[in-house]
Parts: structure tokens; C-alpha cells; sequence
């Protein structure tokens, strides 16, 4: 057995590596495939058009990969918890901490190169027949399509660099496991020392105090000037960087202030006491889900506020129609665009629930001996799941209300009156609709696997 497999186990630990690996190489591939389909049609595949068509699917392909970057941070930090007893008793057999995370790096990239590879050629050969389809019914014109396109190593390349990343990230705790550890028959996480967490819990105040009130101003300077946006595009970034570093003080309190309202009985405290057990592990499994919410929820808030602002203009009736219908159109892109990375997100929440559940095997053995029923312990995993994805949820569709309508005002502010709050109840309920689906799909399988497990079975497995 390698070395990487003593520390993470068999690879199959990294399925989430891979699977979302896998999603981001497809969806560069599609976006970039798409993007040189339409230069060509264009005839401009090398100029103006062109360039412009591969900054916005750049964009949105680095907005994937760092909810992707994220989710895989969550994952390598959750296989290896699960794994710490086991890593400190090789750090007393001697392995050096520096080279257990190395082997990680390693694996972790390896899982990630293999992915990337596989979504890229999937994504380009998919694009491909789309393409040629449409030429053979006569939607798309007769051109010399390209089969492939030379951005897509660079996008490869920084996949595979993602993954190493954050899969040097999601191993710090190899390195805090002391050989001790083994010996004391415990390897939980060391909290960071107080000076830290009251260095980064003031720099996220400034952030996200100082972004909220940059981007307040950009949708006042939206009232005389479309300049607004620039500096409400500033505001924002400045808020969510700031949300970013301080999410470990806020999420766990909003899990747990949410997992409050679930109830009272022994299968929810439980499913409430797990969800915040560990705060940075919370923060991780449910950060990555809360920004593609929030993402999703921004452009149909900022869309729906362009389109109730149109009436505002003083357009002629034919305009004010084809403007609603561009708007329509673009909003329906723009949201089947980016939630990928929601759907990236959601991969990483049912994942990290999955690997959750399996570590706690002797937790779960316990409670079926001092009593607890097979459905007990499927509605305390159920409730966690939904403590976690509702909080998520929630707090992703204010986020993005706010940051929509606020910058939707810092555009379009000085051509209508008031403020236009975007209010786009279908979205928010078809993503009220995927977050029970997720919790559906988060819980059944942990769940079902967790109660097969007889209590003399679960407690003979080692911790």
C-alpha cells in the first residue's frame, strides 16, 4: 500500500474529488466549446468578438472552480478527520508530518488531473454532436467549426491547480497531529490560538461592514450616474471576502440558531448537537452551498429588478416589449450558466453528509444499543441534513437579494424612481424545490447505510 493510501485510504475516499473535477472540466469545455462555436459564427473568432466571448465564460468558468475549490477543501478536510487517529499513529511509527500532507497534495491532484481530463473530453465531445445536430437540421449556419479549442489545456491546467490547492488546504490537520495523539487515543482538531481568531473576526467586520457600505454607495451614485455599478461590483467583492473569512463565526450560529426551530426531541438535539459539533467543518460543508445560492439568487434578484424597472422607462410599447423578451432570454442563460455551480455545491453537501455519517459509526452503534429506533436515527440524520441545507439556503437567497437589487439599482437607478426591489419568486422556488430534494438526497443513503449496521457491528469497528 502507498503512502498516500495509508493517509487517505483508498481513492474511492476521494470520489468528490474527481466527481467535481469532473463537473468543472465539462462545463469549461462546454463554455469554452460554446463560446468558439458562436466566434465562428460571428466571423470573428480571433478579434473583438471572440476576445469577449472568452472573458465571460472565464469568468464564469473561475466562479465553478472556486465553489469547486471549496467543496473539495470541505472533502479532503472530511476524509482525513475521519482518519486523524490513523495519521497520528503513523506520525509515532515515525512518518514526518510534512511528507503526509505531501502524499495528500499528491493524491489529491492525481483524483483531480484524472477528473478534469475526464469532464473536459466529455464536455467537448458533447458540445461537438450538440453542434453537429444543429448544423445537420439547419439551426446553426454551415462554417468551419473547430473540434476543439486551444484554451482547453489552460483550463485543464487550472483545475488540476485547484485541486492541489485546496487539497493542500483541506490537509493542514496533518500537520497539528502529534505522535501523542496516537498514545492519548485521541486526534481532534487543535482550535487556532484566540490572537488569530480575534485578528481574522475583526478584519471580517471591516470587510464586511466597510463592503455593505461601498455597496450602499454604488446604488446611490446609481441614482445620477450607471458608474454606480463599478463601485457597487467593488462593494460586493469587499463584502463577500469578508463573509468568506469571518464564516466560522457566523454559519455555525445560524445552523444552530436554525436547527433550534426542528423540535425538542432526542433524535433532533442529537442532529442539532452534530451539526455544529464541529464549527469549521459546519462552516465548510454548508459555505460552498450558501455561495452557489447566493450566486444563483444575485442574477435572477439583479434580472427581476431590470425587468420591473423597464415600465420606468418611458420606452414605446413595441421596445418596452423586446426589451422585457431580451431580458427574459438573458436571465434564462445567465442562470442555466451559473447554476453549475450550485449543482458543484450540491455534490460537495451530499458528499461531505455521506463521509459525516460513515465516520460516526460507533456514535450511531452506540445509540441503537441504549435504544434508539431504525427511524429515530434516520430523522436525526434527516434533520441535520436540513439544519445544514436550509441554513445554507436561507441565508444564500438574502445574501443575493441584497447584492441583485443593489446592484441592479446602481445600474439602472437613474432611469427609475425608487428603489426596484428584484423579487424572482419562480427561482426562489425552484430553489426551494432543489433544497429538499437535496435534503432527500443528502440524508436517504447516509441514513439507509447507517441503520443496516447492527449496534454489535457498529462498536466493533475501530475509531
Amino acid at each position: 500500500m502507498s503512502r498516500r493510501n495509508l493517509t487517505l485510504g483508498s481513492l474511492r475516499e476521494l470520489g468528490t474529488v474527481g466527481l467535481v473535477a469532473g463537473l468543472s472540466g465539462a462545463y469549461a469545455a462546454t463554455l469554452i466549446m460554446a463560446s468558439s462555436i458562436l466566434a465562428t459564427m460571428s466571423g470573428d473568432s480571433s478579434g473583438t468578438t471572440g476576445l469577449t466571448l472568452m472573458v465571460v465564460a472565464g469568468v464564469f468558468i473561475l466562479i465553478a472552480l472556486y465553489v469547486s475549490a471549496v467543496v473539495i477543501v470541505n472533502a479532503v478536510d472530511t476524509v482525513i478527520s475521519g482518519r486523524l487517529r490513523h495519521i497520528a499513529l503513523l506520525r509515532l511509527l515515525g512518518a514526518g508530518g510534512r511528507s503526509l500532507r505531501s502524499s495528500v497534495v499528491r493524491g489529491t491532484a492525481t483524483v483531480g488531473a484524472l477528473g478534469a481530463a475526464a469532464g473536459i473530453l466529455t464536455g467537448t465531445l458533447l458540445t461537438d454532436l450538440v453542434r453537429m445536430a444543429l448544423v445537420a437540421r439547419g439551426s446553426l449556419p454551415e462554417a468551419d467549426y473547430p473540434l476543439a479549442s486551444a484554451q482547453l489545456p489552460f483550463a485543464f491546467g487550472l483545475i488540476v491547480l485547484a485541486a492541489t490547492a485546496a487539497g493542500w488546504l483541506g490537509s493542514r490537520a496533518v500537520l497539528r497531529v502529534t505522535p501523542a495523539a496516537a498514545m492519548a487515543g485521541t486526534a481532534a482538531h487543535r482550535p487556532a490560538p484566540l490572537r488569530h481568531a480575534a485578528a481574522r473576526a475583526v478584519g471580517a467586520a471591516v470587510l464586511l461592514i466597510g463592503g455593505f457600505a461601498v455597496l450602499a454607495l454604488g446604488a446611490l451614485i446609481g441614482e445620477d450616474s450607471p458608474g454606480g455599478l463599478l463601485v457597487a461590483f467593488c462593494g460586493a467583492a469587499t463584502s463577500a471576502t469578508g463573509l468568506l473569512l469571518g464564516a466560522r463565526f457566523v454559519i455555525p450560529g445560524v445552523v444552530g440558531g436554525f436547527s433550534r426551530l426542528l423540535g425538542r426531541d432526542p433524535s433532533t438535539r442529537i442532529a442539532r448537537r452534530n451539526a455544529v459539533l464541529d464549527p469549521l467543518r459546519t462552516t465548510r460543508s454548508t459555505m460552498g452551498l450558501v455561495i452557489g445560492v447566493t450566486l444563483v439568487t444575485t442574477f435572477a434578484s439583479g434580472m427581476a429588478a431590470l425587468s420591473a424597472s423597464v415600465d420606468a422607462w418611458g420606452l414605446p410599447a413595441a421596445q418596452r416589449a423586446d426589451a422585457q423578451q431580451i431580458l427574459g432570454v438573458a436571465t434564462t442563460v445567465l442562470i442555466c450558466i451559473i447554476v453549475i455551480s450550485s449543482l458543484i455545491a450540491a455534490v460537495g453537501f451530499v458528499s461531505t453528509m455521506s463521509l459525516t455519517v460513515l465516520q460516526r459509526h460507533r456514535e450511531i452503534g452506540l445509540l441503537r444499543s441504549l435504544g434508539f429506533t431504525r427511524s429515530q436515527v434516520r430523522a436525526m440524520i434527516t434533520k441535520e441534513s436540513v439544519a445544514l441545507s436550509a441554513s445554507a439556503v436561507l441565508f444564500g437567497i438574502a445574501l443575493g437579494l441584497v447584492y441583485g437589487s443593489l446592484g441592479a439599482q446602481s445600474l439602472i437607478g437613474a432611469m427609475t424612481p425608487g428603489l426596484v426591489w428584484g423579487i424572482p419568486l419562480p427561482a426562489l422556488l425552484a430553489i426551494a424545490v432543489a433544497g429538499l430534494v437535496l435534503v432527500l438526497v443528502s440524508s436517504r443513503g447516509p441514513a439507509r447505510r447507517a441503520v443496516d449496521v447492527t449496534p454489535v457491528e457498529a462498536l466493533r469497528i475501530e475509531a
